[in-house]
């Protein structure tokens, strides 16, 4: 019997609550399709990252299935004794295809994909003009010209390289639509692999109008956690993403802010109805195995933050759906997991064995019962200033940044979801704070987060005598 195909839609930058069907606000059609007829993980997260481009190191455990300290260089590249996906799938029988952003590396892309087209190395461009490359056999992608990428947004001159730019076709239709021109020569016999990476919602924020006219920020109303600024120094106050609005945040800029962001992920998501069409119209949908997924969160106003550079909840967790041959429509999983369990899950749902390279759990189990528990306390890192730990009623937030005084925080996630609450000074407290700063160390271990390429600074800090305080 023919193996079922797959294809994974990661978008960049989206939160997990961004779906309607989940409760959101933001029109997400399309998405909610999928969560009708799958399996959702309304509890996936990343573990943050070890460098300030977090999508990069997500990227990396999505694609090897490996945990944060066991990347080599957050990610930047993918050694070859770290199996990939891609590679796994093919040694399966796969036609392996990708195309949009690709954070990791030029030969760890070729070495997980046969084939694929508009292929972005690299951090972020302009939606409007992204530089991009047609597949390259020999997995060298030179420039044939270096290309001025004009930014409008910013008015701003970039320098890409590139093989080619599509000037004035947004990045989620430029990319949808050569997904869509794969999926239509498709035989059906040969099981395929199709990976679509987009930019989307990425910053810089644009959109087709009639996307942006359905959110006016007057209407939007800010969080409950939305603050002017951040209490204290987290480690990434000054990184690029926190300069996207001025200091303090005002409600206007944030409201601003939230409407492109909501606006970008409904584009987004009509994009991605079309790709679900082509399955249809294809004759692909029903042996096609289909994984939606975000590489990070993002704050955009919340505890005074814009980015993804911290463990609050809106930037560790992530969508997560699984949908086709062998899912259970409707299911919603609460259990813990990781963007780096979609490895193991995947070759267990197509019955292939997965490389002992593999560190996370398969999540089959939970998508069949989703009373099935995977982890009971999860673990987060940001590069040397962060560490936390959480389990299903507690997050213990711990820092240590430049000038080594210690911060703690301790929310109660059962009572306070948007985290606004520090009870870490507060009395009746002190047994919880020990118990999960115990969790905090024997994850230092079990995760070799601590040998000196990785992550060392933070525990010097963090072991050195400080003066501690707590902040809200």
């Amino acid at each position: 019997m023919t193996r079922p195909n797959i294809l994974i839609f990661f978008t960049d930058d989206q939160r997990f609550d961004t779906i309607s069907a989940l409760g959101s606000e933001v029109h997400t059609p399309n998405i909610d399709r999928l969560v009708a007829r799958g399996a959702t993980f309304t509890h996936a997260h990343i573990p943050c990252g070890t460098d300030g481009a977090i999508c990069m190191p997500s990227r990396a455990m999505l694609h090897t299935g490996r945990t944060l300290f066991h990347l080599r260089d957050g990610g930047t590249s993918i050694p070859r004794e770290h199996t990939m996906l891609g590679e796994t799938l093919r040694d399966a029988g796969y036609r392996t295809w990708g195309a949009g952003k690709w954070h990791n590396g030029r030969e760890a892309f070729n070495r997980s994909f046969d084939d694929g087209d508009e292929i972005m190395f690299g951090g972020m461009a302009d939606h409007w003009n992204v530089p991009v490359y047609h597949y390259d056999p020999t997995g060298r992608y030179d420039s044939r010209l270096p290309q001025i990428v004009h930014a409008r947004e910013t008015n701003e001159v970039l320098w890409r390289e590139a093989d080619h730019v599509h000037a004035g076709r947004h990045s989620s239709e430029l990319l949808c639509d050569t997904a869509i021109d794969f999926l239509g020569r498709q035989d059906g016999e040969t099981p395929f692999f199709c990976y679509v990476s987009l930019l989307a919602p990425h910053d810089p924020r644009s959109m087709p109008e009639r996307f942006r006219t359905m959110y006016a920020p007057e209407d939007v109303e800010l969080p409950p956690n939305y603050l002017g600024g951040h209490p204290f120094d987290n480690g990434g106050l000054k990184i690029r993403d926190e300069v996207l609005a001025d200091f303090p945040r005002t409600p206007e800029e944030i409201r601003r802010h939230i409407a492109e962001y909501r606006a970008m992920i409904t584009h987004l998501d009509h994009e991605f109805g079309r790709v679900l069409d082509a399955l249809d119209e294809n004759g692909l949908a029903e042996n096609t195995l289909i994984v939606f997924a975000g590489d990070n969160g993002l704050a955009v106003g919340q505890h005074g933050l814009m980015g993804k550079q911290n463990c609050y909840e809106h930037s560790v967790r992530v969508p997560l759906v699984f949908a086709g041959p062998g899912i259970p429509q409707g299911v919603r999983s609460e259990a813990f997991v990781y963007l780096l369990d979609v490895f193991p899950t995947l070759c267990e749902l197509i019955d292939a064995p997965a490389p002992p390279t593999v560190e996370g759990q398969s999540l089959v189990a939970a998508i069949r019962d989703p009373e099935a528990a995977v982890r009971e306390t999860l673990y987060f890192a940001y590069v040397s200033s962060q560490r936390a730990v959480k389990n299903r009623t507690h997050k213990l937030i711990e820092y240590a940044v430049r000038n080594r005084t210690r911060q703690t925080q301790l929310f109660d996630l059962a009572n306070d979801p948007w985290e606004t609450d520090n009870l870490a000074a507060q009395p009746g407290h002190e047994d919880v704070i020990a118990d999960l700063r115990a969790k905090l160390l024997r994850f230092r271990e079990t995760w070799e987060d601590g040998t000196p390429d990785r992550g060392q600074t933070f525990w010097e800090r963090y072991d050195t005598p400080a003066e501690a305080s707590a902040n809200a």
